[in-house]
């Protein structure tokens, strides 16, 4: 299996990234309550937008695969939402999906126009589809591995090996 390039984010192109989306959220006619950062890699950029556009931020991890810990937290966003609650939910990259079509299958009670979905990076031939980002690739074309800035201080076989959960998405 022949490993990916790495490509570093920049800490000024993350910055960026996190103005664009807020400044397409800003044009948008809607707009969050609550920003719901997805763990791990959309915590930090839920951070950032929390306070880019001024809305309280709330977290569910999905990667760390804790049996009924998600479950519980996504069974009140659906509650939230219910209640009229809108959610934005961040993640670093829209990829295979996978993570955003698991999110959407787990909210399914929860009323659509109350959930959107923003990333700072988003794959034109994902199998899902969000409302908001930053810039586009085409994983048929791109075949990078990005390393944002939250990344940077793990060691290299730790990126790798994070790759390496599911490799075809560079393949």
């Amino acid at each position: 299996m022949t490993q990916p390039i790495l490509t570093d984010i920049p800490m000024e192109s993350f910055l960026s990234h996190i103005d664009a989306v807020a400044g397409a959220i800003a044009k948008s006619d809607w707009r969050p309550d609550y920003i719901v950062g997805v763990g791990r890699g959309g915590l930090v950029p839920a951070t950032y937008l929390s306070h880019a556009i001024s809305q309280p931020m709330l977290s569910v991890d999905l990667s760390a695969q804790v049996v009924g810990f998600c479950d519980e937290l996504l069974d009140k966003l659906v509650a939230m939402a219910l209640e009229g609650s809108r959610l934005l939910f961040v993640d670093d990259i829209n990829d295979s999906g996978r993570t955003i079509n698991q999110l959407r299958a787990a909210l399914a009670g929860a009323p659509a126009d109350h959930l959107r979905f923003a990333v700072l990076i988003d794959n034109v031939s994902s199998a899902a589809k969000v409302e908001y980002r930053a810039t586009t690739i085409d994983r048929i074309v791109t075949k990078d591995w990005f390393v944002f800035p939250w990344e940077a201080v793990a060691s290299r076989a730790s990126i790798l090996s994070d790759w390496g959960e599911v490799p075809e998405r560079t393949s």
